[in-house]
């Protein structure tokens, strides 16, 4: 993939930030957060999920680990590729594909789509962030609930910090945030050194606060739509650890809210 295609398109970032994203720490509180969302949104057990833009697949398989039907899709063919090794020596039937988000639709199909990880907001066009809510509200089933959790603009106003640094073996990684367009994106340089290794990436993420995300949802025809402050359903204020955004497709017949 050239340099010269967007940043999350290329497949040389999502590989050198792996060991960040995805560290022993993270992987094991999936476990955590699979329960939080399980009773989050009271999934029947016969429920056929999305884990969409599912990375490594640690949420997916541990989705799987407990009898789920579940369809991991990321755009990086290595995550896939280790998700799908890790299903196969856990002896699991998770399902894994290389899919783009903006493209990835598969209509009346599911009963929960998962968006984690802060993996919502990465376009220049925010039309482009519209299409993906159109495509999980079409792939899902009647009645079927969408669940998006990411770092909403709020929270990041209250814990800003213009310059950071996290460190994974002999991997150190530094970053530098500026906030643009009114609060409307965060632009992040990052730069990674790895022995005498240099190298540099620039992100633009679309923050959007829990008010701008409930509409986005809204005005694709989400019902219900409901804000937590985390997975464990805590209410979205001055204490919220992160936005959650949950909205459901409308039944055939017109359902209660729930």
């Amino acid at each position: 993939m050239s340099d010269k295609e967007p940043w999350h398109s290329q497949d040389a970032f999502w590989e050198l930030f792996e060991p960040l994203l995805f560290n022993p720490r993270r992987v094991l509180l999936a476990k955590e957060q699979v329960s939080q969302i399980e009773k989050l949104l009271q999934i029947d057990k016969r429920a056929r999920i999305l884990d969409l833009c599912c990375g490594v697949g640690r949420h997916s398989l541990e989705l799987a680990e407990r009898g789920y039907d579940v369809t991991g899709v990321d755009r990086t063919a290595r995550y896939i590729k280790v998700a799908r090794q890790q299903a196969e020596e856990r002896s699991l039937s998770a399902r894994f594909a290389v899919g783009d988000m903006r493209e990835y639709r598969s209509s009346n199909s599911y009963d929960v789509i998962l968006n984690l990880f802060g993996s919502f907001g990465y376009f220049d066009d925010s039309s482009e962030d519209r299409r993906v809510v159109g495509n999980m509200y079409d792939s899902l089933r009647p009645g079927g609930h969408l669940l998006i959790e990411t770092n909403g603009k709020e929270i990041l106003a209250r814990d800003f910090r213009a310059r950071d640094w996290d460190e994974d073996g002999d991997l150190l990684m530094l970053s530098e945030k500026q906030v643009t367009q009114d609060w409307g994106r965060v632009e992040t340089r990052w730069i990674a050194i790895r022995g005498v290794e240099r190298f540099e990436y620039r992100t633009s993420i679309h923050l959007y606060s829990a008010v701008e995300l409930a509409l986005l949802l809204t005005a694709a025809g989400f019902a219900h739509v409901r804000i937590y402050g985390s997975l464990e359903g805590t209410d979205y204020d001055q204490d919220a650890q992160r936005l959650v955004v949950v909205g459901r497709k409308q039944s055939a017949v017109r359902d209660a809210a729930f």
